[in-house]
């Protein structure tokens, strides 16, 4: 048996019943009639199709609406002189109308009121009149003409409510003006009230005091009456007295006379002396613009003199043998003269290595091999820190002059590169570190350079790399250990200047200052202990000065950062060595430190053969010190080196990789002036 089928109508009632009324209550605020119109006109665009088949169809034809009509709007009677707009949705358009049809739909229709016009109130409307009677529901043109006219007499009520609107706010404001107009007479006549208040009360006071001052002066003119008669016996032994100083004033006059003379003298004497100081200004001006001339003319030939010694310098030092360590064997190491015999400073270091391998296939011990190097100076065991500054004295003064300086210390585990670059403990002035010396040459050039004209600043940070981790070593109190947090980052859009993110940058300025920050960085830095040193460093500790010199009176700035480097300690790796949890640590923490310094010696070769691709970023300790390893920068390598002989393998690999350092020649160094 087929379905009974349903009536196209009752669809219809059906789906306006089940969609809900989407307009809410009404609003304070008009609504535009612009909007309401657009909302109405696409409601009429939608049914005009449905009216169209439904007079091709009949009464039989299937009518399917998604917009429900709306009740009409009906006018509600308000006071004499105000007016009530209606609330209206905030938004417009589709939905908007679908919800003024969907209510349409639910309310009965009622009678249209007409427009009425601006400042009127609404007519009450008519009691007991005939019900309209309600269209059918096939009756869609007929309903649809209902609300044409509702929606005539809305968009007539709306305009008339935003006329009265537009009034009502001119009104308002209006009012406003004159309130503040008002307010400010108000507060001026108040300041007025006071200032006459304060003027009465002060005369009251300056009336008491005349009255006071009345009844002295009749008592005291008692008393001047009988001092007249004093006076004029005075009088007359002033007018004796009156001609004896006449017979002086001659005299003096006589006098002025004389002294005028005298000072006429005088006046010229000064003009000559202003002359002369006029002249002694002018060769005081002379002298320093030669001074200062002079002064860049130092810098000049002090650079020059720099870059003739090489942008790219390599010291070797061999640290002392210490207590309890086994003397090395006669002839291991030896220091050869230079031409100009025992005089001249050493550069060149021969080191003997004997193979017991070639010797047990022989039968016969073999010689030792001899293994030369070639430096630009070489420091004996027996060479103290104050001869090892003293040879790169000149070359931190280039930071000062504006040229970014970096100097390394490399060098296996123990071979005395933190000694080198911080020095050792206790204080003691003669083991002081490159660290602490050259900060305390900079300020002292620094003071001397004030003289004329020179205004420097210094800020210093000290961070490490601890497995491509980069920590701030600087950090006090609960920020120990968190150095994992900083980042390298250019300090600003377009800027080449690389800062460390949460990074401390601390300003100094004397000796103190830089003590406290070498202590505190001990206390953070990363070390542990190797086969090879009790407390080895793990990890890469770079401290940077910034320095900015200003001269304000020629309009001239330097800026420069000097880089101390403390490279970790470079050690081969056992292969066959069985690995506990520990050394599995110290395993990462070596493969992590050769990793850096071989990227550190290719960027040095890369630098060195002109490429054009330098390959910074695949380490941070070299992504950090790019600006201090171009060509713009002057580099110097500390290589320190063991004097045991059980040590000789890794101290032959430093002098190598320091002998492929010496090899490279970068560009002339430029300072960095504004």
């Amino acid at each position: 048996m087929e379905p009974q089928q349903r009536s196209p109508l009752l669809e219809v009632k059906g789906n306006l019943e089940l969609k809900r009324p989407l307009v809410k209550a009404p609003s304070r605020l008009p609504l535009p009639g612009s909007r309401f119109k657009r909302g109405l006109d696409q409601m009429e665009d939608v049914l005009e199709p449905e009216k169209k088949r439904t007079r091709g169809l009949g009464t039989a034809t299937k009518f399917t609406s998604s917009h429900p009509r709306a009740p009409a709007i009906t006018t509600v009677p308000q006071a004499q002189g105000q007016t009530t707009a209606p609330k209206v949705p905030k938004k417009t358009g589709p939905r908007c109308s679908t919800a003024v049809v969907t209510v349409l739909k639910n309310q009965k229709p009622g009678p249209a009121v007409p427009a009425q016009k601006p400042g009127t109130a609404a007519a009450p409307p008519k009691l007991g009149g005939k019900k309209p009677s309600k269209r059918p529901a096939w009756d869609l043109k007929g309903q649809l003409c209902d609300l044409n006219a509702e929606l005539k007499c809305c968009r007539e009520r709306t305009q008339t409510l935003d006329q009265e609107n537009q009034q009502l706010r001119v009104q308002l404001r209006e009012a406003q003006q004159q309130a503040t107009a008002l307010g400010a007479e108000r507060r001026t006549l108040e300041g007025e009230l006071t200032r006459v208040r304060a003027q009465a009360e002060q005369g009251q006071q300056e009336l008491g005091n005349l009255s006071a001052r009345v009844l002295e002066l009749e008592e005291r003119l008692g008393t001047q009456e009988g001092l007249v008669q004093e006076l004029q016996k005075e009088q007359l032994e002033l007018q004796e007295e009156r001609r004896e100083l006449a017979t002086r004033l001659e005299e003096q006059e006589r006098r002025l006379q004389a002294s005028e003379a005298a000072l006429s003298g005088s006046q010229a004497e000064v003009a000559s002396l202003r002359q002369e100081a006029a002249a002694q200004a002018a060769l005081l001006a002379e002298r320093g613009e030669r001074l200062h001339g002079l002064e860049m003319e130092r810098r000049r030939l002090h650079n020059q003199l720099q870059e003739l010694k090489g942008n790219i310098r390599v010291f070797c030092r061999v640290r002392p043998v210490l207590p309890g360590e086994p003397t090395p064997p006669p002839g291991f190491l030896l220091f050869p003269s230079g031409p100009g015999g025992p005089s001249d400073p050493p550069t060149h270091l021969s080191l003997f290595r004997s193979d017991e391998r070639r010797g047990t296939l022989s039968g016969v011990p073999a010689p030792p091999t001899r293994h030369d190097f070639s430096f630009d100076r070489v420091f004996p065991p027996g060479s103290g820190q104050d001869e090892v500054f003293e040879e790169i004295a000149m070359l931190v003064q280039s930071a000062l002059d504006g040229y970014p300086v970096c100097i390394f210390a490399y060098g296996q585990t123990g071979s005395g590169k933190t000694f080198t670059m911080e020095g050792g403990p206790g204080g003691d002035p003669q083991v002081e570190g490159l660290i602490p010396r050259a900060l305390r040459h900079l300020f002292s050039v620094a003071q001397e350079l004030s003289g004329q004209g020179w205004t420097y600043s210094f800020v210093a940070s000290y961070v490490e790399i601890y497995n491509e981790t980069v920590r701030d070593l600087l950090a006090p109190g609960t920020r120990k250990g968190q150095g994992g947090e900083c980042e390298i980052r250019r300090a600003g859009p377009g800027s080449e200047e690389l800062t460390v993110t949460n990074a401390r940058y601390i300003p100094v300025s004397c000796e103190k200052e830089v003590e406290a920050l070498l202590h505190l960085a001990r206390q953070n830095r990363a070390v542990a202990r190797t086969a090879q040193n009790e407390r080895s460093s793990r990890s890469h500790s770079v401290f940077q000065l910034q320095i900015s010199g200003e001269h304000a009176g020629r309009g001239l700035q330097c800026g420069a950062p000097l880089n101390l480097v403390d490279l970790a300690g470079s050690e081969r790796l056992d292969p066959g060595l069985a690995l506990g949890p520990g050394e599995r640590e110290r395993l990462r923490e070596t493969q992590a430190i050769n990793s850096s310094l071989s990227t550190l010696g290719l960027v040095i070769m890369a630098l060195s053969n002109k490429e054009s691709h330098v390959p910074y970023r695949n380490s941070k300790l070299t992504y950090l010190l790019q600006n201090s390893l171009g060509g713009s920068a002057k580099m110097l390598m500390f290589v320190n080196i063991s004097p045991l002989e059980e040590n000789v393998s890794e101290s032959l690999n430093s002098l190598r990789f320091a002998s492929k350092v010496n090899q490279c020649v970068i560009g002339t160094a430029q300072a960095n002036r504004k």
